[in-house]
């Protein structure tokens, strides 16, 4: 069973950046795909962004040059920097893991932009 903890949302102005974590519970250096992604009010979960075990990334086109996903296999830890924060980005942010067929999902960790 893999566990998630994500950490490091918050309020923030627009403009402004966040860093979110996920911890995991098991060693992530043989999770092929791990990734974030969020959910808003009213709107189903989307993708913000994937990395691979060979630390290939995709992102969603509205993240593209402002959000850096990133993986430290030593510490089991699923990074995500936020620049330039939108209002529309605000929402719960979920932190992902891929093994075989099973999806694993984190609790979430909620972000705030105000205008």
């Amino acid at each position: 069973q893999v566990q998630l903890v994500e950490s490091g949302g918050g309020l923030v102005q627009a403009g402004g950046s966040l860093r979110l974590s996920c911890s995991a519970s098991v060693r992530i250096f043989s999770i092929n795909v791990m990734g974030w992604y969020r959910q808003a009010p009213g709107k189903q979960r989307e993708l913000v962004a994937t990395i691979t075990s060979g630390g290939s990334t995709n992102y969603a086109d509205s993240e593209k040059g402002r959000f850096t996903i990133s993986r430290d296999n030593a510490k089991n830890t699923v990074l995500l920097q936020m620049n330039s924060l939108k209002p529309e980005d605000t929402a719960v942010y979920y932190c992902s893991a891929f093994v075989g067929v099973l999806a694993h999902w984190g609790q979430g960790t909620q972000v705030t932009v105000s205008s």
